[in-house]
């Protein structure tokens, strides 16, 4: 822990899984498993015999099954209260849902699904390739949702990797050298670095309310280069994660890979070293309402919990519409179909 009355570090921590986060925020995890080729069915090409099927979270020769049993990923299970952010920046997730919703994403896409009053959902890693490997990269965030918006319908929306806007980062020291890129998938920056604007969040989101200083950016930063990270909002909590990279400094103390808790309201020069640097960056002002957590189901009391469970066990948020747990969409591209039957496709 730092205590510095000059550093912009208030706190360090290890990045676990899943890494701590910050009110509004509950979860945060970093995924990456180098799947090998795949087989006619989405699932990998290997033995599978000495795997703990069902829970295999154990990194054997880079990858991992997770829950599921022929196909990477997670099954249908249900959340209510709360939303998920996916990006995925490398590789593909099949979506499906109790409200008969379904899609294909990656290599850059976004899905922010808001569970509010409860939904089944199953997220599953189809290789699709059968001639290479088929690497996998996504974090997957938990967004609180205040008392008001945790009984809000579910919905979920995609942001495409087409329509995130992907901010140039210019080096502190040589304004005219482009040192790296943001990726702008919640919260906007200054306009004094860039006039372009995030895509919208759901309707209920807690960060559909400007005024929340709700900001989800992805940070690349070229070896050797420095670039001011702004200041945020007065109260905001900011957590910055240097999950790739030797080492970073912030202003003048440097680092190695791990998560940092920041006064948001300095900013921070990041400089990097000789290697190439990759950041998450989760801040909003605090939701501040008591939470009830019990796995998948968020409330802000255990009474709300109980009522979750009741009403799961009615109606299991829906029910299951889909002929197995672990649904995947065959050889198709990116779509996304919603519950209104609309559909989005994308190359």
């Amino acid at each position: 822990m730092n205590t510095s009355l000059q550093s912009p570090v208030l706190d360090t921590f290890p990045l676990g899984f899943p890494w701590p986060t910050p009110d509004p925020f509950l979860f945060c995890v970093y995924h990456r498993d180098l799947y090998p080729a795949g087989n006619p069915q989405l699932g990998p090409q290997a033995d599978l015999s000495q795997r703990q099927l069902g829970q295999d979270f154990t990194v054997k020769d880079g990858w991992r099954m997770y829950h599921g049993q022929k196909v990477p990923g997670f099954p249908g299970h249900p959340h209510c209260g709360f939303e998920t952010l996916t990006v995925v920046t490398e590789g593909w997730v099949d979506h499906a849902d109790s409200l008969q919703a379904a899609g294909r994403y990656g290599a850059g896409d976004v899905q922010w699904m808001t569970a509010g009053a409860g939904i089944q959902h199953a997220e599953m890693f189809p290789l699709i390739h059968e001639d290479q490997e088929n690497p996998l990269e996504l974090f997957q965030i938990w967004l609180n949702l205040p008392r008001a918006s945790k009984s809000a319908t579910p919905c979920y929306k995609m942001l495409w990797h087409e329509d995130i806007p992907i901010v140039a980062l210019k080096d502190k020291r040589q304004p005219e050298r482009t040192v790296g890129k943001l990726r702008l998938i919640a919260g906007a920056l200054p306009e004094s670095i860039t006039s372009a604007q995030p895509l919208s969040p759901p309707p209920d989101s807690w960060a559909s309310n400007p005024d929340n200083d709700v900001a989800v950016w992805l940070i690349d930063l070229d070896a050797n280069a420095q670039w001011t990270l702004p200041a945020a909002r007065e109260g905001s909590h900011r957590y910055l994660y240097f999950f790739s990279g030797e080492t970073l400094k912030l202003n003048d103390q440097k680092f190695e890979q791990q998560g940092f808790s920041l006064d948001p309201e300095q900013t921070v020069e990041l400089t990097s070293a000789d290697t190439p640097v990759r950041l998450l960056l989760l801040q909003g002002q605090p939701i501040n309402e008591p939470v009830a957590q019990y796995g998948p189901f968020v409330g802000n009391t255990r009474a709300d919990i109980m009522k979750a469970y009741e009403k799961y066990n009615q109606d299991q948020f829906g029910g299951w519409p889909w002929a197995n747990h672990e649904p995947v969409h065959g050889k198709q591209g990116r779509f996304a179909r919603y519950p209104d039957g609309s559909e989005e496709q994308r190359p």
